[in-house]
């Protein structure tokens, strides 16, 4: 491979995987954009190109949405830690589908041997289908019971690798976005800033399992210490409050 190597879309296509189809879909919302073109005006991906499809298609092998992938990597990821968490899930991967094929083993062993399958056989064959995929505690624990806070470590703890990309990637951009809008003074109700609303609480929802208890813990919980939360020492609380009070209005007031 040199420096010099270019692809056309079909023939991405059918190296990589993802359709030709996807590949102009990718380009229509920016997501990946060849980076030349040919005089005839057909795309031609390059290396730096052929970069991103990688880590396009690793994010959503960790089960992350096309927004998500999008604002991960205009954020900016770390190529040794997204190939970490995307060995790490095919491992996962990997270890799922030999559970899998022994109790299909054994499924199988019962029904040629004319035996019926036994209910503890069954029962494993449909677990292994549906199987896997200090100061802001301290805040928290505040506003939250150990109960409330044991719900959000099994749920972040079943998200695997994608809570990094969710938690530490895209939920600061959310926020930073929605601190750009209200410092510009744009009204709760536009729909920018809706839309941010809409997708903070979806990320909320998938750490919170849409507890309205826990989601109101979690809010007060900024609201009482954004610092601690955010992990910022030098978050201006102040700066916090008004953006919180500003997403509030944007939940509460329709458009």
């Amino acid at each position: 491979m040199t420096t010099s190597a270019t692809w056309k879309v079909g023939r991405l296509a059918e190296a990589s995987g993802p359709t030709v189809r996807t590949l102009h879909h990718w380009d229509t919302i920016g997501l990946l954009s060849p980076s030349q073109r040919t005089t005839g005006g057909h795309r031609e991906y390059t290396e730096e190109d052929l970069v991103r499809l990688y880590q396009v298609l690793a994010l959503r092998s960790l089960g992350l949405a096309l927004d998500t992938v999008a604002l991960c990597l205009d954020a900016g990821v770390d190529p040794a830690r997204l190939v970490r968490d995307h060995l790490a899930g095919v491992e996962a991967s990997i270890a799922a589908l030999g559970v899998l094929r022994e109790r299909l083993v054994r499924l199988g062993d019962e029904l040629s041997a004319g035996q019926a399958p036994t209910v503890s056989a069954l029962l494993d064959a449909l677990r292994a289908i549906g199987g896997t995929g200090p100061e802001g505690e301290h805040t928290l624990g505040r506003h939250l019971d150990a109960d409330q806070i044991q719900v959000m470590r099994t749920r972040a703890a079943a998200l695997g690798p994608a809570m990094h990309y969710l938690l530490e990637v895209e939920w600061p951009v959310l926020y930073r976005r929605a601190e750009r809008l209200r410092a510009a003074g744009t009204p709760p109700a536009d729909q920018k800033v809706r839309r941010l609303v809409a997708r903070m609480d979806e990320l909320s929802a998938l750490f919170t399992g849409g507890d309205a208890g826990i989601s109101a813990g979690v809010r007060a919980a900024w609201h009482d210490d954004p610092a601690a939360m955010s992990g910022d020492s030098g978050a201006p609380a102040d700066d916090w409050r008004k953006l919180a009070d500003y997403l509030d209005r944007a939940r509460n007031n329709p458009a």
